[in-house]
């Protein structure tokens, strides 16, 4: 991993990360911070500005499907997976989030979120031949929203305003995330798909991530890192990254978020919480990777994720790798 250089010019205090290499030139160069604990807890390695503030965009899923869950509806297996995830709009996804809706006497008219292609190429192409538009249903998003406006009926709470950040079901998010990270709500802004997000730092967003894994069984907060290890499908879907990491490292959870920000904690406690500056997501599972092992962790099954290709008229003639790594 590299050493702590801060960004010249700027004095940002963000460090380079990861370099993109085509035919023996680095042509890019990706900065950042990256952050990975120990087992205990401790920090076991910090690049850049691990203590200040980012907004975790979807790697906040998993604390929104706890607050969910712990709001009263009715999460258990995929449907706490595709709570906690960012699913590719494959039908089955459609059908689960159609399921969770309709028990709660809802339709896909209820949720907040935007239309949106799916991010599954098959399925959007299929779509697009049968004459179909986007939908709020096929947003990544949608499963999330479901398991609020879910909550907010079994709760009791009005479902209408599930968005808003004072909403209870937003409070009880803001809760489990400031719990689980140790730290206060550092800014409040609006998610893409129209979610309240609660900023944190890199390295509290690492803490609240190891927090599912190393929850006793039977809690709630394993309940959500056990669903989404069990169904990493429901997290991404066929291709996604983050579904493919977790099947590759047993016993991991992986979430990833928009502007380059990805959470990975081991089975054996190991958490690591990246963001790219630049927002470019193409490096973020090589550095995470890299810092876990440079902090101990065994990754050695995930070492597909350790470079991205780099290609040159369809065949490799380079790769992207975490800076350290080669």
């Amino acid at each position: 991993m590299p050493e702590l250089v801060p960004l010249t010019g700027g004095g940002s205090g963000y460090v380079p990360l990861a370099e993109v290499v085509r035919s023996g030139f680095t042509e890019s160069v990706h900065f950042g911070s990256a952050v990975a604990l120990a087992p205990d807890g401790g920090t076991a390695v910090a690049l850049g500005r691990v203590d200040a503030p980012v907004l975790p965009r979807s790697s906040a899923k998993p604390f929104q499907a706890l607050a969910c869950l712990l709001s009263g509806a009715d999460l258990h297996g995929p449907r706490l997976a595709i709570a906690a995830g960012s699913h590719t709009g494959e039908d089955f996804h459609v059908r689960l989030v159609a399921e969770m809706l309709g028990e709660a006497g809802l339709g896909f008219d209820a949720l907040g979120c935007p239309a949106d292609w799916p991010e599954d190429e098959a399925t959007r192409h299929a779509l697009i031949r049968g004459g179909l538009t986007a939908s709020r249903e096929r947003m990544n998003c949608s499963g999330k929203h479901a398991a609020m406006l879910a909550a907010s009926v079994a709760s009791g709470w009005e479902a209408g305003s599930y968005l808003d950040p004072g909403h209870p079901v937003q409070q009880r998010v803001r809760g489990v995330v400031e719990e689980l990270s140790g730290e206060k709500t550092a800014h409040v802004a609006v998610d893409g798909c129209g979610a309240p997000l609660f900023g944190l730092s890199l390295t509290g967003l690492a803490r609240a991530v190891q927090g599912l894994v190393l929850a006793a069984p039977g809690t709630a907060p394993r309940a959500v890192g056990d669903a989404m290890r069990e169904y990493p499908e429901y997290v991404g879907g066929t291709g996604h990254v983050n579904t493919s990491l977790m099947r590759a490292l047993p016993g991991a959870v992986a979430k990833g978020g928009a502007e380059g920000v990805l959470v990975v904690a081991l089975a054996d406690g190991h958490a690591a919480a990246v963001k790219v500056i630049d927002g470019s997501p193409r490096a973020t599972s090589a550095i995470a990777l890299a810092a876990l092992r440079a902090a101990g962790g065994d990754v050695a099954a995930a070492g597909e994720f350790a470079s991205v290709p780099v290609l040159g008229g369809g065949v490799p003639v380079g790769e992207i790798h975490a800076l350290g790594e080669k």
